[in-house]
């Protein structure tokens, strides 16, 4: 690449390899030097000059840096560069045990666990992409992480907000760990990566990922878990990146190896991975890292000097640093080398995602800033984004920074499932902070003890205060007003949306659908997981209903095949994936995402136009302290910290935060970035909006859901009238389908059958009583029992005798439905006061009614039957539908039979 202005080349690459280390013995070194490292910077310099990718003055290598030395040339070279950057790590890499953040291990690197830095010597790789690279002028990007879980580096790189311009090519798959192979050649990643990028003509980063991996199945290379050994690449899909270009003409000569710029310093090499999982700073007695390959076993003792060994740590590098001039640097930067923006998967353990506070040591004046105190601030799901922005904006922010430019603090932000962090916090606070057994382990489940909690929904606290442990060892301590509001809104595609603004309004969530489907009958509505974020919950409240009564009702308004997306914003970037679903689904998620979750890798969001029910309580993020029993050593500094952290976050720094991410004032629910708004579906200032969710509504729409499934309810009611002559024999006559959809029942579901007809003794009569039945038993029933009398229907009164049946049946959370099969021939018996009496019964009772027309239009729009199954949230199927196939469908929804 050449150079474009005035001479100065404006592409960069800096290759770091860490092949010696000065702590490598337990309790708190890495586990071992990694000699083949040595290598990796000669054999990729030279092939990185042979294969024209860069001249050979763009390129500085830096073999086993310290970690300040690696901040301030890291810098540098970001802020060069114009056109293309690349940074190549090489050395051990190490993650937390949620393994949600990965560490590059420079030549100072120790594992200090029990204070604030946990990986001192080490680059966070997020601190890395949020600081160093943001603020790079580059046009693109390029990360390459030859380590042990270097994989783990895609999570971040996706919460990464500038990753349209940056690609992260990873030498193996996250979590695992990988042999640096042998000492005498270069890594074997490092080996393929060369050879390919030094054969000339160019390659672009797919096809250079396709090549790593074929190359690296060939020769048989595995992982230490004894798997497939494969390089990953997380890149947006138009970064369009060719490293090398094509051959000069016939003649010209290549560039041949020229000696790297070396940053003067006692230097050695090492080949790359194996560092180990290690938990956070939050556990009373963390367990060490696993152990590196070819590394002595570590020691599980607890380290010893405490606070001493960390500041000789950090020490170090300043007396290094006197020593070793480096007549090309200028003086350190006063500013911290690092800051921070993400993190995630959720799962793995205990340090959620990205400690957002770790400070580069070194302050403008050569002063080195000790370890800043770091906050854990745990949030729901959905607001991990937007907290983490939050908190990256702190960082930098003057109010957390020292006259000398070091940070203040730092800040830790991570999520769990909503339900089991409400759990934790409610019951098991004390195996949080020192787990008994596996089964109950809040430290892996959730993560590090927080310091700060930010829940969706103000009902969170309630819910956790309401059944709180008498000996919990963590005290919740609340903010009177929320950080911000959002509420939880219908998001439709536009094609199927309601044309007027007042159907987007002051309709409940269920008329909301209802007309939705009347629209387009081919409508879905999906929502996220309601144990694992609030705005799941929160709009399940508003399925079930405010008293949890219309739990099977609400479940039906649901279309969603397998289990639910577990974040509203992994939901609408699924929806994408297949474009019919797309069209005609809609998404219960919470309305700021709207603006901001449009971040879908490689696909199309369809546009989505906002419905605000009014009966889904809205998201109203809160902060709260969590003090730990026993955690009083540093209370004074870490509530300076945490007060410090609120009043910017409730502040004016906060509230920009909150605006460019979609979400509205608290006091006046109006959008904080009203700025185009419309054109994202979005109302300024919709009204009403739901009131905060109760705690008692969020603690039974939870249970109702848990509950919900199993064994179903379904109460037949069979048309038996006169009318019904014409329309009984064979398999699409009432008893043939009632019949037929029995196949979707199994053994362990209740059910009945009743004939409708008004004999003097009732409006109906029972055929099959309700219970259990085997298949061929029940069949055999409706087969002998079932046929026309000489009587009228009374469906009134046979419908307000079903709802009282199921009523009585009570709302455990098993799935219930009414089936209705009629000729649709009610006269004067469906009219006027006794219509309303059904569809109110109908409204208020939770169960959906089915109903089966057998005959033309009978579920045209204002009929009786249409209009009973709309208010309960069923369907009405007439002979424009195939009604014994949907009808089947329909019941096998509730029970456990034939799907």
């Amino acid at each position: 690449m050449q150079p474009q202005d005035a001479g100065e080349s404006r592409d960069r690459a800096l290759l770091i390899g860490v092949s010696e280390y000065d702590f490598t013995e337990p309790p708190d070194g890495v586990p071992n030097d990694l000699p083949a490292v040595r290598h990796n910077l000669t054999a990729l310099r030279e092939a990185l000059v042979r294969g024209r990718v860069f001249a050979e003055q763009e390129i500085r290598t830096l073999p086993s840096p310290y970690l300040a030395d690696t901040g301030r040339v890291l810098q540098r070279a970001a802020k060069e560069a114009r056109g293309l950057l690349l940074v190549y790590f090489a050395g051990h890499g190490a993650i937390p045990s949620g393994g949600d953040e990965l560490y590059l291990q420079m030549r100072d690197a120790r594992v200090i666990a029990g204070e604030h830095t946990v990986f001192s010597g080490a680059e966070k790789f997020s601190d890395l992409m949020a600081t160093v690279l943001a603020t790079s002028e580059a046009r693109r990007i390029v990360v390459i992480l030859d380590c042990c879980f270097a994989g783990n580096a895609a999570r971040v790189w996706e919460h990464f907000e500038d990753k349209r311009r940056v690609a992260v090519l990873m030498s193996v798959q996250a979590n695992h760990r990988v042999d640096a192979g042998d000492r005498r050649t270069p890594t074997p990643f490092t080996a393929e990566l060369a050879a390919l990028l030094g054969e000339g003509g160019g390659i672009g980063l797919p096809d250079l990922l396709s090549a790593l991996r074929r190359r690296m199945a060939e020769r048989g290379h595995r992982t230490l878990r004894e798997d497939r050994w494969e390089p990953q690449l997380r890149a947006d899909s138009g970064l369009k990146v060719r490293l090398g270009k094509a051959e000069e003409p016939q003649g010209a000569p290549l560039p041949g190896p020229v000696p790297a710029p070396v940053l003067p310093a006692p230097v050695l090499p090492g080949p790359v991975v194996s560092d180990p999982v290690v938990p956070g700073p939050v556990v009373p007695a963390p367990v060490p890292p696993d152990q590196g390959p070819g590394g002595p076993e570590r020691s599980s003792r607890p380290p010893r000097g405490g606070l001493r060994a960390v500041l000789a740590a950090w020490r170090r590098p300043r007396a290094e640093s006197r020593e070793r001039p480096d007549p090309e640097e200028p003086p350190p930067s006063r500013r911290p080398v690092l800051r921070v923006a993400l993190l995630v998967l959720l799962a793995l353990g205990l340090l959620g995602s990205g400690l957002y506070g770790l400070l580069g040591p070194a302050g403008g004046d050569g002063t080195h800033c000790a370890p800043p105190l770091e906050l854990r601030v745990l949030t729901d799901p959905d607001l991990e984004p937007t907290v983490r922005a939050a908190a990256d904006a702190y960082l930098t922010s003057d109010g957390n920074t020292t006259d000398a430019g070091c940070r203040r603090t730092g800040v830790t932000v991570y999520s769990a499932g909503s339900s089991d962090v409400v759990g934790a916090l409610r019951g098991h606070t004390g195996d949080w902070q020192e787990p008994r057994d596996d089964d109950v382990n809040p430290q892996r489940d959730v993560g590090p003890q927080p310091d700060v909690w930010i829940p969706a929904s103000r009902a969170d606290v309630d819910r956790v205060l309401h059944e709180q442990d008498t000996d919990a060892v963590a005290v919740l301590e609340r903010k009177a007003s929320p950080l911000a509001y959002s509420p939880v809104v219908l998001a439709v595609p536009q094609e199927i949306a309601v044309d007027s603004l007042e159907g987007r309004t002051a309709l409940s969530l269920t008329e909301m659908v209802r007309d939705l489907t009347a629209r387009a009958p081919d409508a879905a509505v999906r929502r996220p997981d309601p144990e694992f974020t609030d705005s799941g919950l929160l709009a399940t409240v508003g399925l079930y209903g405010a008293e949890g009564r219309a739990v099977a009702r609400g479940a039906r308004l649901l279309d969603q095949a397998g289990p639910p997306s577990p974040t509203a914003a992994e939901l609408l970037c699924a929806l994408p994936d297949d474009d019919a679903v797309d069209d005609r689904t809609a998404a219960l998620v919470p309305e700021f995402l709207m603006r901001s979750g449009v971040g879908c890798d490689s696909t199309t969001r369809n546009r989505r136009m906002a419905l605000y029910p009014d009966d889904v309580p809205g998201m109203e993020p809160v902060f709260v302290r969590v003090r730990w029993s026993g955690g009083d050593r540093d209370e004074a500094d870490r509530d300076a910290s945490v007060a410090a952290f609120h009043d910017w976050l409730s502040g004016a720094g906060g509230r920009a935060v909150f605006a460019r991410y979609g979400f509205r004032s608290a006091d006046t629910r109006e959008l904080l970035h009203p700025e185009g708004a419309s054109d994202l579906g979005m109302m300024f200032a919709p009204a009403p909006l739901d009131e905060s969710a109760g705690r008692d509504a969020m603690d039974r729409a939870l249970r109702d859901y848990q509950a919900y499934g199993g064994p179903g309810r379904v109460l037949f009611l069979l048309d038996s009238s006169g009318s019904m002559a014409d329309l009984w024999q064979g398999p699409s006559g009432g008893p043939g389908l009632l019949r037929q959809s029995l196949g979707g029942l199994g053994t362990a579901d209740e059910y009945g059958v009743r004939a409708v007809a008004d004999t003097g003794d009732g409006p109906y009569e029972t055929l099959l009583g309700f219970g259990t039945h085997r298949t061929p038993d029940a069949q055999r029933a409706v087969d002998t029992r079932a046929r026309v009398r000489d009587a009228a229907a009374d469906p009134h009164a046979a419908l307000l005798a079903a709802f009282d049946e199921m009523e009585r049946r009570g709302s455990d959370g098993r799935p219930q439905l009414i089936v209705h099969i009629t000729d649709g021939e009610h006269g004067e018996r469906l009219t006027g006061g006794r219509l309303t009496e059904v569809l109110d019964r109908a409204g208020a009772g939770g169960v959906p009614v089915t109903v089966a027309v057998l005959g033309n239009g009978g579920c045209d729009p204002g009929r009786p039957d249409r209009r009973i199954a709309d208010a309960s949230g069923g369907r009405c199927l007439d002979a424009g539908d195939d009604v014994g196939a949907a009808l089947h469908d329909e019941i096998a929804r509730t029970g456990t039979g034939e799907g």
